[in-house]
């Protein structure tokens, strides 16, 4: 551990994935389970993912406290072909449901090309691309949507909040470079870009969220005054409604009105969906061909020419890669604000502190 830039300390991913797991198993997760879910949850802090890693553990506590989640699920497909299959979760933590079907689709993709799993009952599982990112393993695309947990989005022109930030992430391999990872909320920023924003004392850049009059709204604490703006305007308002037809509605998950705000509500059930497309690559090409081609456009893509003043063209993903890189090096920075809440929840329920 050691201090870092204002306002954060680093830990090491170790550190961080233990006390997420010893939370867990305080809670009464099995082993097994605690340790996958502090895996992914630190994960999703090594890449950068901070509004999805260890600064959500309070709330899962407290949903697990009040019975809002089966720390014991029976996690079961309940519709099946060939090459899909649906995947009852049993309301268990989401980062297990959805790892679920992620190796459920890569298996039924290493049989018949492609494949298609979706979840129902399922729960916030953290960052889509850890979920696109696990076929890479594979040699295989990973193609991920997921329902949000809260709606923060109306319909272009309206004001009732029936859409969520509704993810999608993409994973195609690459051969020497890092693999191309696209991950991407349908809102300007994901909600939980918010709640960090919040946690650090720091203010949301205009155009991410308005306020019910229209005007720009900058302070995150007063996020639940407003809501938050679709990628290209009407656009992302369209891609946020086909990206929850189909990793909800598809799969038999809520949408629209059915959502839970689990931001709010620690007890109901909050039946998430998720879906994620899986494409083995030795069906379509050979692999060493398709690698280099990739290769070759990000290389042309970065190399191409740029505006005036910028200083490097990034392909998706190669922030998060340096990240993982760094923060395995250096440590992941955890704000203070999250490190004061996290030794507040260590205290109630009978654990050391993280640092």
């Amino acid at each position: 551990m050691n201090t870092t830039a204002k306002n954060s300390t680093r830990v090491s991913h170790q550190q961080l994935s233990d006390f997420i797991r010893a939370a867990f198993l305080s809670q009464g997760l099995s082993e097994a389970d605690a340790t996958e879910v502090g895996t992914l949850m630190a994960d999703a802090d090594l890449q950068g993912s901070d509004g999805h890693g260890v600064i959500r553990l309070p709330q899962y506590i407290r949903r697990i406290r009040a019975g809002g989640i089966n720390i014991h699920p029976q996690i079961r497909v309940e519709r099946e072909r060939a090459s899909m299959a649906i995947v009852n979760g049993d309301n268990g933590m989401g980062h297990l449901v959805v790892s679920r079907a992620v190796q459920l689709a890569i298996s039924k993709a290493r049989e018949t090309g492609v494949a298609w799993v979706g979840t129902r009952f399922s729960n916030h599982a953290g960052p889509a691309s850890l979920y696109a990112r696990m076929p890479l393993q594979h040699d295989m695309i990973g193609i991920y949507f997921a329902v949000g947990n809260a709606n923060h989005l109306p319909p272009w022109g309206g004001m009732d909040m029936l859409l969520s930030t509704n993810p999608i992430a993409a994973a195609v391999p690459a051969g020497e470079e890092p693999a191309l990872v696209l991950d991407m909320a349908t809102t300007v920023a994901a909600y939980g870009k918010v709640k960090a924003k919040a946690k650090r004392g720091e203010m949301m850049p205009e155009g991410w969220m308005i306020d019910r009059k229209g005007n720009a709204l900058l302070d995150p604490k007063r996020a639940d005054e407003g809501f938050l703006l679709p990628i290209g305007g009407h656009k992302g308002y369209g891609l946020a409604l086909m990206v929850g037809v189909l990793a909800g509605t598809l799969g038999g998950a809520a949408m629209g009105r059915e959502v839970i705000d689990f931001n709010a509500d620690h007890k109901s059930v909050t039946n998430t969906g998720q879906a994620i497309l899986v494409l083995d690559l030795k069906a379509f090409a050979e692999l060493d061909p398709f690698k280099a081609s990739v290769d070759k456009l990000i290389r042309d893509i970065r190399g191409s020419e740029r505006l005036p003043g910028v200083e490097r063209i990034w392909l998706p993903g190669e922030q998060s890669h340096e990240r993982r890189v760094r923060y395995l090096r250096e440590g992941i920075p955890v704000a203070d604000g999250v490190l004061a809440e996290l030794k507040t929840l260590a205290s109630e329920i009978g654990l050391p502190p993280l640092v």
